[in-house]
């Protein structure tokens, strides 16, 4: 399993659509969740600073969850890009997600000081939809599982301009 992210989906987003509290690579006070793929499988790795703490030597379960958020709309894109023949890097611009539902269990405490990984499974449900079950570890502890279903932003998330 890889351990960085080289080129994520998130690198080719457009500026406007770039300033993502949890993924925008152009939100300086944002969590900059970078989302790739490991073979089949779509990976998020992020390393939780002291002040996402939920008790003392926990991460805030809000984390976990913004994490989760972030990595389904990515792997959806993921999912879409590849599936349209483009890998990240390419010229083709990738398509743009907005998170339908999520759920997630928090099946253990999630411990401060590690790196989590978030490894996903994208389905498709629709031409325009995708799941995609994830896993949070850190290190090998299985911390959280969850599913996002991801839809195509509309075009009306671009009729404010």
């Amino acid at each position: 399993m890889i351990d960085q992210i080289k080129h994520a989906i998130q690198d080719d987003y457009p500026d406007d659509f770039s300033h993502c509290y949890g993924c925008g690579r152009l939100n300086q006070e944002g969590y900059h969740f970078r989302t790739g793929w490991d073979g089949d499988k779509t990976v998020t790795i992020y390393t939780p600073e002291p002040q996402h703490t939920a008790i003392p030597g926990f991460v805030y379960g809000g984390l976990i969850a913004s994490l989760i958020d972030c990595h389904g709309t990515g792997s959806a894109s993921l999912a879409l890009h590849r599936k349209h023949g483009h890998e990240p890097g390419s010229t083709q611009e990738p398509p743009r997600f907005v998170t339908a539902s999520l759920h997630v269990d928090f099946v253990k405490p999630t411990p401060q000081g590690q790196t989590l990984k978030a490894v996903g499974t994208p389905e498709e449900i629709h031409p325009k939809k995708f799941k995609i079950h994830t896993e949070v570890y850190a290190g090998d502890i299985v911390c959280a599982k969850a599913e996002v279903t991801a839809a195509v932003m509309p075009a009306t998330f671009t009729a404010n301009k």
